[in-house]
């Protein structure tokens, strides 16, 4: 392809801005067009959930590029608009305004939406998702006391986004409860011992858990939303409602035209499309797992880095960058969860420390080689045994479950 080449991203976010920063170091010279739907250049959502709720970061701080990088380095930067088609035989997009683009190469950077909850009051104001920095700024208003009112807030699903919402809230002195359908929060993306941490950690510091329950419809007033009906008939009273109850890939344009879709936009080791001259990249991607034959769409900052550097890559023709175990953090109140791997195949679990208080990990396993490590402000933990997930190394469980052993001395 030449050097010249027309390349196209669609999405803004913290992969497709990545994308565009990443193909200028790599000295691609031709022209770069990036499109988002938002009318902020690209940023980093992780903090929506903290330090912006808590009012200790802004969107200065947020952003990935300086404002005028974009001018600078001549990245086309066409924020509030979307691509409506994609025209594969002619390899044009058409954008929301009506302009048509031809490219040499797209790279789909969709991102996810949150997942809608189909009830009763879903649209009152005060109900939002967490997904754009729009959706933060309607939350903290929300949560803002006046007046020396406390205000109330009910979050529907007990997910990380959820916990980290519910730890910033508390620390803005708002009453929270949380609404999970499932016997404990967590369900669906942690082992049973970790859910009972971090239900334990919040139950601690004031936060409420309805678990086995399910939010039926939201009451309002004057337009507002002012209590959570839940299945039992019973009414929890509140000023804002959090929906954290997962996220669905924005696949529809791939859809449309023809790509590999299977709950995402499926792509290889390059990330790379069923189309040659596509690619696709971050939360928006199903793509293969390290270290497996499996297929998994992940939703995490470092996968949206990782996918970026094998979309670039392969674009400018430099080497694949080496594939990465799979990695995601949370953090709430003075907590910092770290997570490498993901536990397939495990026959055991290995717990190392108290999994009781702060400072513990547990090690997945299948023989004696770790598949995943789930780590609460155990940093060592967590780094070596991500390290001994990446080289395959066998380990000693005895040594590994000792706290008194050094992480370095627990391989075999």
């Amino acid at each position: 392809m030449s050097d010249n080449a027309h390349i196209v991203i669609v999405g803004a976010g913290h992969a497709g801005g990545t994308a565009a920063a990443l193909l200028r170091q790599y000295r691609h010279a031709g022209d770069i067009t990036l499109i988002g739907a938002e009318p902020l250049a690209p940023y980093q959502r992780p903090p929506l959930s903290k330090a912006w709720l808590k009012g200790e970061a802004d969107g200065d701080g947020l952003r990935l590029k300086a404002p005028e990088w974009y001018a600078e380095n001549h990245v086309d930067l066409r924020l509030s608009q979307t691509v409506e088609f994609i025209d594969r035989t002619r390899r044009t997009v058409r954008l929301s305004d009506g302009d048509t683009l031809a490219y040499d190469r797209l790279i789909l950077a969709t991102g996810a939406r949150a997942r809608l909850l189909n009830i009763e009051g879903a649209d009152l104001n005060g109900v939002t998702a967490l997904r754009t920095a729009a959706d933060a700024e309607a939350l903290k208003a929300a949560l803002d006391p006046d007046h020396g009112h406390v205000k109330r807030l009910v979050v529907i699903g007990g997910g990380y986004v959820g916990l980290e919402v519910a730890a910033s809230a508390r620390a803005l002195g708002a009453e929270v409860a949380i609404v999970e359908r499932e016997n404990r929060i967590l369900a669906r993306v942690a082992c049973p011992v970790l859910s009972r941490f971090f239900q334990s950690f919040h139950r601690e510091r004031g936060v409420r858990f309805i678990l086995d329950a399910t939010v039926e419809r939201l009451i309002g007033e004057e337009g507002r939303v002012a209590g959570a009906q839940l299945d039992d008939g019973s009414i929890l009273d509140c000023d804002a409602v959090l929906i954290g109850i997962g996220a669905a890939p924005n696949d529809e344009l791939a859809q449309a035209a023809g790509l590999d879709c299977q709950d995402g936009v499926v792509v290889d080791r390059a990330a790379r499309t069923s189309d040659p001259a596509i690619f696709a990249i971050g939360d928006v991607t199903r793509r293969p797992m390290p270290l497996s034959d499996t297929f998994m769409r992940l939703e995490s900052v470092p996968n949206a880095l990782e996918q970026a550097r094998q979309a670039v890559a392969a674009i400018t023709g430099r080497p694949a960058p080496e594939p990465e175990i799979p990695w995601f953090w949370s953090d709430q109140y003075d907590l910092k969860l770290q997570i490498a791997g993901v536990p397939v195949g495990c026959d055991d679990m290995v717990v190392r420390g108290d999994p009781g208080m702060p400072g513990f990990a547990l090690f997945h396993m299948a023989g004696d080689l770790i598949q995943a490590v789930e780590a609460v402000n155990a940093p060592g933990e967590f780094m070596v045994g991500r390290q001994l997930i990446g080289r395959r190394t066998p380990v000693s469980r005895e040594r590994l479950a000792d706290r008194a052993t050094s992480m370095k001395t627990v391989a075999l």
